[in-house]
């Protein structure tokens, strides 16, 4: 097991060592339910580390830890809507389902026709940096939204998605974006929360189908460290999903806000 950054390759990429690895999970375990942007953090992570990884590939491969974790989490919510699949008086599961698909329709419209465009981003900083910043004024003003329903309706399907589309940049949070255009919209802070998590399901799904093809063609000697990174991914992940939970409960989600805008600020700063 190596500690210690290798040298770079002929084509000047820096095999990843098993430490990058545990940090680079760690990172997107904590950050990818946050609203903070797990994308921004492992971007800025990789240039401190002075990781360089050829495509998105090591970001696929942590975001399948967390995308375990989620599932994992909401195990009993998940085996009730497959239940409803086959039963047609679970109306609500089965409206739930819908909107599921019907909200996750933009991101995979978007991961398909601008796909060299999000992918190209994530090897400028200083872009992630100020999507940071956008981000953190997306969770400012949710201060403004005033809840109106309980109940996920299909408008809060709609622009929850547009906002999970839109966070395929990084630097822009998911799960922030999402759950503030359920927030705009006025759907509750709590239930907004629980289907931007669902919303991920699908969408961290299909982008790794989509990415089948590098994760198939990844060199040997990484195989071991993306596993730990992924294993570390997991665990960390089901530990923001629950922190998520009591501080949306807690009415403290905006905090987030003056987090982004500080890291946004160091990242425009320390890379331009």
């Amino acid at each position: 097991m190596q500690w210690h950054l290798e040298s770079p390759d002929q084509r000047g990429f820096y095999f990843m060592t098993y430490l990058d690895a545990i940090i680079l999970g760690i990172v997107q375990g904590l950050t990818e339910f946050l609203p903070v942007s797990s994308s921004a953090h492992l971007v800025f992570a990789q240039f401190l580390l002075g990781v360089k990884e050829p495509g998105i590939t090591l970001e696929i491969v942590v975001h399948i830890g967390t995308l375990i974790a989620v599932i994992l989490y909401y195990r009993q919510k998940l085996w009730a809507l497959m239940l409803a699949l086959f039963d047609r008086a679970k109306t609500e599961e089965r409206r739930i389902i819908l909107y599921l698909v019907i909200g996750t329709i933009p991101a995979g419209l978007a991961g398909i026709f601008l796909n060299d465009f999000f992918e190209s981003s994530f090897s400028d900083p200083r872009t992630t940096a100020a999507s940071l910043i956008i981000s953190g004024f997306l969770l400012l003003f949710v201060r403004l939204a005033k809840p109106t329903s309980e109940k996920v309706s299909l408008f809060h399907a709609i622009t929850m998605g547009i906002g999970q589309a839109i966070s395929i940049l990084p630097g822009i949070s998911r799960s922030g974006a999402t759950i503030s255009m359920g927030m705009y919209t006025g759907l509750d802070a709590v239930k907004a929360a629980e289907f931007s998590f669902l919303l991920s399901i699908p969408a961290i799904t299909g982008a790794i189908i989509f990415k089948t093809d590098a994760l198939v063609a990844v060199d040997s000697l990484h195989i071991g460290p993306y596993l730990v990174g992924a294993l570390f991914a997991f665990v960390f992940g089901l530990l923001s999903v629950a922190g998520l939970l009591k501080i949306v409960q807690k009415g403290k989600f905006e905090y987030f806000a003056y987090y982004c805008f500080a890291v946004g600020a160091f990242g425009l700063y320390y890379f331009w």
